[in-house]
């Protein structure tokens, strides 16, 4: 198996416990997994790392997930990455709807199991062939 074929999936989140449990669920499944706490830093791994896929927590105190993924959609570089919106359960239904309308690729809400996790990215990814 050569390293192109191993996906890079960021993580923005400012919960590094979170980060954790994430990276421990999809590297065992062979997904390489890097962390970034919170929005701003996150924008910036985006652009200079290029993953493929991106794990976005909608609620982080610096810059919020919806910023993070407007700033992505607006640069050409980075505007045809995948983008999960990991979001709360108790958020509101405006934010859901919000994602329909913005064209998310896949949202799922806290606290999810490991299979959702993997049969989110998992379809992700086998859309791109």
């Amino acid at each position: 198996m050569s390293n192109k074929s191993v996906k890079f999936i960021l993580c923005i989140e400012d919960e590094p416990e979170m980060i954790d449990l994430i990276r421990l669920i999809l590297e065992r499944r062979g997904f390489n997994v890097q962390g970034a706490a919170g929005g701003t830093e996150g924008i910036k791994k985006v652009r200079e790392l290029h993953p493929d896929l991106v794990l976005l927590d909608l609620m982080m105190p610096d810059l919020d997930g919806w910023e993070v993924y407007q700033q992505m959609k607006a640069d050409e570089a980075t505007r045809d990455i995948p983008v999960i919106v990991v979001t709360a359960k108790a958020q509101s239904i405006d934010k859901v709807l919000g994602l329909h309308i913005a064209k998310v690729d896949d949202y799922i809400a806290k606290p999810f199991s490991p299979q959702e996790l993997l049969t989110s990215v998992e379809k992700i990814f086998s859309r791109q062939g």
